[in-house]
């Protein structure tokens, strides 16, 4: 008897679609950005080169190169994906609001059907919840968190508070603890929400506790990288009890 495939798995999972995500060479959380992702769609990863230098404006400089972008967009698109995502933080607010979108600009010349950054998801979804004021945390050092405070000035969103923790390498390994009680120290009431930076600091488990505890939008770096993918695709993240999430439904793709 011929093997039906269907009596595995229905046909409703056979279909996949894609989105394509270039991340910095020491991006640590892979597993993470998968959470977000409905069953039906698959990412489809590739890494910048490495870079020998520590977590400093030279870095996010060297990962925002046009041509190293391009060129990684170019090898995520073989299996097709129907939007391309340049997760990291720092490398797409660096070069200020011009230099992110020569980047978005950059990807979608080398082919992206459509194509989304981190900061510009990032004020992408600020406007999604009319947030004009908000509090910020980072790992990194003063002189990356100003760019970041410079980028969204560009914006017109205003940083009311933040707060850096001056790491210069294994950002991946700041633990829950550490960024919940940055978090309790950055928060004003000034600020509508608050933004947690770096894609490879991990948030997903306490993005919904966080919010519950201070009664505003908590934001952070990969949630907004693949909630903006995902609509582009017309398709909603996973992630129960996240204000950015639920205020983002699918759209007709």
């Amino acid at each position: 008897m011929a093997f039906d495939p269907t009596l595995v798995v229905g046909p409703e999972l056979l279909a996949q679609h894609g989105i394509g995500v270039v991340a910095p060479f020491d991006f640590a959380l892979d597993r993470e950005l998968w959470r977000w992702t409905p069953d039906d769609v698959s990412l489809f990863m590739t890494r910048l080169p490495y870079v020998p230098v520590p977590v400093t404006v030279e870095m996010a400089s060297a990962l925002s190169d046009q041509s190293i972008v391009r060129q990684a967009t170019r090898d995520v698109l073989a299996p097709e994906p129907l939007a391309v995502a340049y997760a990291c933080a720092s490398g797409s607010f660096i070069g200020g609001k011009a230099g992110e979108l020569q980047l978005h600009q950059s990807m979608l010349a080398a082919g992206a059907p459509v194509s989304t950054t981190t900061s510009g998801a990032l004020v992408e979804s600020l406007r999604l919840l009319d947030v004009g004021r908000i509090a910020v945390v980072t790992p990194y050092i003063d002189s990356v968190t100003e760019r970041l405070v410079s980028f969204l000035g560009e914006y017109d969103i205003e940083v009311v508070s933040s707060v850096g923790m001056g790491l210069l390498s294994h950002i991946w390994k700041v633990g829950y603890g550490e960024i919940v009680s940055a978090v309790s120290t950055v928060d004003v009431p000034e600020a509508e929400a608050v933004f947690i930076s770096c894609t490879n600091v991990p948030t997903y488990d306490i993005i919904a506790p966080l919010e519950q505890m201070i009664g505003k939008p908590v934001l952070t770096a990969n949630q907004v990288t693949m909630c903006s993918a995902l609509r582009a695709m017309g398709r909603s993240a996973a992630g129960p009890g996240q204000s950015l999430v639920q205020l983002a439904p699918s759209t007709a793709a």
